[in-house]
């Protein structure tokens, strides 16, 4: 029986490994990601419902609980519940009324969701890509297998 099939070269081997290592990365990186910007989006539609639960309050000076961070909270009263500031990046805060506010947090949330949607087909190319070189080092390891046995009969 004649064997046409190369023998498979260690270096090679040690390159594709490398690049599944390197694309695992990756896609541990994009898959963070991908979670900030899921985060951020449950973020904005949380305060949206908050938004538009305080500006239709009819009663003034509604107690409402205000969260400090690191688990502390008040109770604190909305004096002008139409009235919204909004942090639009680089610590810029501009004032809005309250209707606006919530367009401009459903306009982060169609962004986040697109963006979201690139990070998310980034991952699957290049889990397809980590799928690829994982069959070529799989076939590798065959050839390398089923060329031993043959070479040591002779």
């Amino acid at each position: 029986m004649v064997n046409n099939v190369e023998p498979v070269d260690p270096r090679e081997m040690q390159a594709l490994q490398r690049y599944l290592e390197e694309f695992g990365q990756q896609v541990e990186i994009y898959t963070q990601q991908l979670q900030l910007i899921d985060e951020g989006r449950m973020e904005a539609i949380a305060a949206i419902e908050t938004l538009k639960s305080v500006g239709a309050q009819s009663v003034a000076d509604e107690v409402v609980l205000l969260q400090l961070g690191g688990g502390a909270s008040v109770k604190a009263k909305i004096i002008e519940p139409q009235k919204v500031l909004l942090n639009i990046g680089s610590d810029v805060i501009v004032e809005r009324q309250n209707a606006e506010a919530v367009e401009y947090l459903q306009d982060r949330i169609t962004e986040m969701e697109a963006s979201g949607k690139k990070v998310a087909e980034t991952i699957d190319r290049i889990r397809a890509q980590m799928n690829e070189i994982a069959r070529r080092i799989e076939a590798g390891y065959q050839q390398a297998q089923s060329a031993a046995p043959q070479s040591g009969q002779g």
